[in-house]
Formats: C-alpha cells, sequence, structure tokens
C-alpha cells in the first residue's frame, strides 16, 4: 500500500502548477478528520490537515495527532498533516516526533531578527523529518482559539523577502486584513500588499483567517500568490450546527447518529471550500 501522508511542500508545488490553493482544515475530534478526507477523496483533491496548539488542551496532541496520521496513512488521496500555529519549539518538536509531515512556528509578535532566527532553527530540525515548515509575519488579527485579541499588523513587502531569503521557509503565512474566528463584516483585504508581496517573494504564500472570506476574495488572493488556505471556525460552526439540528429533532439522540452528523457537517464544509480554492464548477 502507498501511504497517502505527504509532505505540505509537495502539495504546495502542486497548487503553484495548477494556479490553485490547497485547503488546510482544522480537525478537533475523530467526526471533523472523518468529515474532510470524505470530502478529499470524493472530489479527489489532496487536502492538509491540521490542528493548532491552541486547541490542544482540548484535544490532545499525543491523541489527535496519531489519528490525523492514521487517517492521511490509509487515505486513498494525498494528505498532509500540519501542526497550526506552534507557539513553542517544543510542541514543534513534539508534533515531529509523532510523525506530522509539516509544522508551523508562529513567531508573528516576535521581533523581526528574533523571529527570524528561531524560524531558522525550526526549519534546520524539520529537516530531519523532512518536513515542510510555515512561519508568519505580520499579524493576523482576532485570535486563534481562546487567545488574547490581536490588532490586524499588515506584512511588509520588504520584510517578508529577507524574511524568506534568510530562513528558507517553504511557506508564508502573511497578514493583508485577514483575521482569525467569525468577521462581523466582510473584510477588506489588501490586495495591494499581498500583490506586491507576491512580486518580491517565490515563497508559497498561506492565508489564515479563511472562514467569512467570499469566494470571489478567496479567488483574487489565488491568483496573487495565495497557496494555502486555513479553515477552522466554518467547520467547528459547521459541525455544531449540524450536531444541534439532529438532537432537536430527536426524543431521545443517539450517539452514533450524532456522530454520523457531525461528519456530515464537516464534509459539507470541507466539500464546498475545496471546490472554492480549486476552481470546481
Amino acid at each position: 500500500m502507498i501511504l497517502a501522508l505527504v509532505p505540505m511542500r509537495d502539495l504546495l508545488d502542486r497548487a503553484c502548477e495548477k494556479g490553485i490553493a490547497v485547503g488546510a482544515f482544522s480537525v478537533g475530534n475523530m467526526e471533523m478528520v472523518m468529515g474532510a478526507v470524505k470530502a478529499a477523496q470524493e472530489l479527489e483533491t489532496p487536502i492538509i490537515l491540521q490542528i493548532a496548539e491552541v486547541r490542544l488542551k482540548n484535544s490532545p496532541l499525543e491523541l489527535m495527532g496519531p489519528m490525523m496520521i492514521s487517517a492521511a496513512e490509509n487515505a486513498d488521496i494525498d494528505i498532509a498533516v500540519h501542526l497550526d500555529h506552534g507557539l513553542k519549539p517544543e510542541t514543534v518538536a513534539q508534533a515531529l516526533d509523532i510523525g506530522f509531515s509539516s509544522v508551523m512556528f508562529d513567531g508573528s509578535l516576535l521581533a523581526l531578527e528574533k523571529n527570524i532566527e528561531t524560524v531558522k532553527n525550526i526549519v534546520k530540525l524539520a529537516s530531519d523529518y523532512d518536513a515542510t515548515v510555515e512561519a508568519e509575519l505580520g499579524i493576523v488579527g482576532g485570535n486563534e482559539g481562546e487567545g488574547k485579541q490581536h490588532k490586524i499588523l499588515c506584512t511588509d513587502p520588504e520584510d517578508a523577502k529577507h524574511f524568506c531569503d534568510e530562513t528558507g521557509v517553504d511557506a508564508l503565512a502573511v497578514a493583508i486584513g485577514n483575521a482569525h474566528g467569525n468577521y462581523p463584516v466582510l473584510p477588506e483585504l489588501r490586495f495591494d500588499v499581498l500583490e506586491e508581496i507576491h512580486k518580491r517573494v517565490s515563497t508559497p504564500l498561506v492565508l489564515h483567517g479563511g472562514t467569512g472570506i467570499s469566494d470571489e476574495q478567496f479567488r483574487k488572493a489565488i491568483s496573487l500568490g495565495i497557496r494555502k488556505i486555513n479553515i477552522a471556525t466554518a467547520s467547528f460552526d459547521n459541525l455544531a450546527a449540524y450536531a444541534k439540528a439532529y438532537c432537536a429533532n430527536k426524543d431521545k439522540a443517539n450517539y452514533f447518529e450524532l456522530s454520523a452528523a457531525e461528519v456530515e457537517g464537516v464534509y459539507q464544509n470541507v466539500k464546498r471550500h475545496i471546490k472554492v480554492f480549486s476552481f470546481m464548477d
């Protein structure tokens, strides 16, 4: 059997060749993993399964990690398994030891040179595992989980070039007015900033905070170099909505039916976003 667990850089390279973006879908339990993989297999489109460090208090890495990896290895479509928003080098190291094919260290709140220094060390560590490394420059707004709210600070295009040249990172998450969580109104993304970054940087670019961004905005961002798009809140919300709807229509809820409803909620959300990111009709 050929294992379908692949380094994220393989999927980014394919996305660059096709002029599309690969969807990176956050998961927090078995049903989310199953729903995401089901959508990827049905549409015959590779995806990234990911979990953020702030989620680990609810979904421990030592439990979620092996399940995510097993799901990728047993899928009939290529899947990368990624640590999203790693905040501590030791968490990144733990994910690599478990077998993640990709990791992110988020040093966006650090001074530029400190961010560069830390990411260089992560890149060196990840090379021993043939794993992909993502980093972030600028500050994506909102919060990832229950953390402190952050104001948006757009990525400086010249800083982006310097950062990529110095670190050799495989993917760079940029801030262009995007934010984590639900947007109260449709965000005004700084496509002019993204265009300038894309002109200076050959590294595949990443858009975080995908929930609530319009299909048109997604596709314009892809045309300007975005090759990975993160979706988290939309999947969590859709799972909860499907579970709530199921329970509301039952005098006595059945666990297995509830589990199936959760899988369906995530499947529908992931399927919709894959189609947008891959320019499917």
